[in-house]
């Protein structure tokens, strides 16, 4: 039966295709580019951000390092140092304890001003020797016991640096073992090397900088690689020497695969196989010749992405079936009353209007059938009114062609011109004189009802300036205009009666300076004026006449200007405009205007 409904029926074919055709195989090809695309963006960013994380850290874990060893550096090459630590054994006691006072203020000094160091220590190989903080040769410190405890031979941290012989020897994150209080709660990052007599190169002593561990730890904590990802520190060797698991220092990194990425490769990117499970990595070098290092899962980066593409797959299948069922209940419904409408269509095709269509349904079908029926009843009409309006529209632009220079204006500047020259008010005359020429030039250099809003601010600009002779007040224009609107294309003369309307009933009543704002605003395909006069404002019953033009016109309320306005809008903005008007008698009135898009 479906078999037979599907190929007997052309239309129904081509819906179930067409639905098959636009949620099946877009889906499924969307859905595939979509995974490509999105595994390798995700990767590439992924990428990127784990590498500048890495790199941001590694600048900031050598600033540290390097706080550590410019330290040590000027606790080395300090000869007060030297000599202090050289005369302590051959001095009375009471010179000893001036030695003891002064080094232990120089390394005090040495750490205050840098907040990564956490303490100095200074020790003599007799096992004797000096810390930053309060150590004190005649006051019981706990610090100061554990220093004079320590035996040299048995600091694997001595030895190495008498094999060094003056250069740093760096040690893993630990905790300081010569803190006061009895327990090991300070966590640091030591950092020491042998102490020499400059004057013989003899070895005199040693010396600990410990930097803050727990600084040190929390930027390696706070750095976070997918889920699980993790950031760690080790040392050429592949030994672990920071790591927020502080079982694993000084630890060789386990897996060898790993391991050999690390120290046999210099790529700062790679990718190794642990217990089965791949994983992505990077690392940086850091100033000491440690290296940071940042592993994490693959699946977290793309994981997602994968279930993914199979959510969307499935999607696509149900889709698929969803789309042949509703194909075939909406075939039935669909064809009968479309091909009665395309019947009468091809009456009305062949010249006769009179047709009305008869579908009857409550969906998209019924709507268009009424419409159908509506637009052949507005052609109808419209057909008689285009008749009346293009009378009425040549008429319109008749008024605006007259109304370019208003006569009463013309007659008055003339007037006031004659009365300038009996005064013998030359500037003034030819002031006049020159704005009055360029008005005139500027309106009948151009031809046509439309101009740009540029030409009409500036026509505007004109007429003012020879009002402001005329009365002898100054009339500010204030115009805010959005950038790009200069060049809107308006009727000719859209703003200037709204101007006139506001110094001759608003501004010059008050026998004071004046001030009007045009303000101009664009978004889509509206564009919004606001003309702002401060002058006496507009009497409620006037307000109210003129909120309805057309009675406002019938009784004669409505002046040449404001008539000349709404005309522009009723024949070139049908069904596109709007205009309002809101005054405040003795605060100024504002007049709104809205233009959409003009039917050419």
């Amino acid at each position: 039966m479906i078999r037979y409904f599907l190929f007997s029926n052309r239309f129904a074919f081509k819906i179930v295709l067409a639905f098959l055709f636009v949620i099946l195989f877009p889906t499924f090809f969307l859905s595939v580019a979509f995974n490509m695309k999105s595994a390798s963006v995700v990767k590439k960013n992924v990428r990127e951000s784990a590498l500048q994380i890495s790199k941001q850290t590694a600048d900031s874990l050598s600033f540290i390092f390097n706080a550590g060893s410019d330290t040590s550096d000027f606790i080395f090459s300090n000869p007060d140092i030297q000599s202090a630590i050289v005369k302590i054994d051959s001095s009375l006691p009471e010179e000893q304890g001036r030695i003891f006072q002064k080094m232990n203020t120089m390394l005090n000094q040495a750490i205050s001003s840098n907040s990564f160091v956490k303490i100095i220590y200074v020790m003599k190989e007799e096992s004797s020797g000096w810390g930053s903080g309060t150590f004190s040769p005649y006051v019981y410190n706990p610090s100061m016991y554990k220093l004079m405890r320590i035996r040299m031979s048995d600091q694997e941290w001595i030895k190495e640096a008498e094999r060094k012989d003056g250069d740093l020897v760096w040690q893993g994150l630990q905790y300081d073992r010569l803190a006061g209080g009895g327990g090991d709660t300070d966590l640091i990052l030591p950092v020491g090397r042998v102490l020499k007599d400059f004057k013989n190169m003899n070895r005199v002593g040693f010396m600990l900088v410990n930097l803050n561990g727990r600084s040190i730890l929390n930027i390696i904590e706070q750095l976070k690689l997918g889920e699980t990802g993790k950031f760690f520190v080790v040392d050429s060797k592949g030994k672990i020497m920071i790591d927020s698991d502080l079982s694993l220092i000084n630890k060789r990194v386990e897996n060898p695969d790993l391991l050999k990425q690390i120290v046999g490769n210099d790529d700062v990117e790679f990718e190794y196989v642990l217990k089965g499970v791949p994983y992505y990595g990077v690392k940086q070098l850091l100033s000491n010749g440690w290296m940071i290092v940042g592993t994490v899962p693959v699946r977290e980066v793309v994981g997602q992405l994968d279930r993914l593409q199979t959510f969307i797959l499935f999607s696509s299948g149900f889709l698929a079936i969803l789309a042949i069922g509703i194909g075939l209940l909406i075939v039935g419904r669909v064809t009968k009353p479309i091909k009665q409408l395309t019947l009468d269509m091809r009456k009305v095709q062949q010249g006769d209007l009179k047709v009305r269509t008869d579908v009857k349904s409550t969906d998209e079908i019924g709507l268009l059938s009424r419409q159908f029926n509506s637009m052949l009843q507005e052609i109808e009409q419209l057909m008689h009114q285009v008749e009346e309006e293009q009378g009425q529209k040549l008429q319109a632009e008749l008024r605006a062609f007259m109304h370019r220079i208003h006569p009463h204006f013309l007659l008055n500047t003339l007037s006031m011109f004659w009365w300038l020259i009996q005064s013998n008010q030359n500037d003034r005359l030819s002031q006049g004189l020159s704005a009055l020429i360029r008005l005139l030039e500027a309106h009948m250099g151009k031809s046509g009802i439309m101009i740009t809003l540029e030409e009409e601010l500036d026509f505007l600009q004109k007429y003012i300036a020879i009002l402001e002779l005329r009365y002898e007040k100054t009339f500010t224009l204030d115009l805010d205009v959005e950038q790009g609107a200069e060049k809107l294309i308006i009727p000719r003369m859209l703003l200037q009666p709204l101007v006139e309307n506001a110094i001759f009933h608003g501004i010059v009543p008050k026998d004071a300076d004046g001030r009007i704002s045009i303000r101009i605003r664009t978004w889509g395909v509206h564009t919004e004026f606001f003309v702002t006069d401060d002058g006496l404002g507009i009497g409620e019953e006037k307000l109210k006449l003129l909120a309805e033009p057309e009675t406002a016109i019938a009784k004669g309320e409505m002046g040449i200007g404001l008539r000349h306005v709404y005309d522009t809008l009723r024949f070139y903005y049908a069904g596109c405009s709007e205009w309002s008007i809101t005054s405040e008698p003795g605060q100024g009135t504002t007049i709104r205007i809205l233009l959409g898009r003009r039917e050419s």
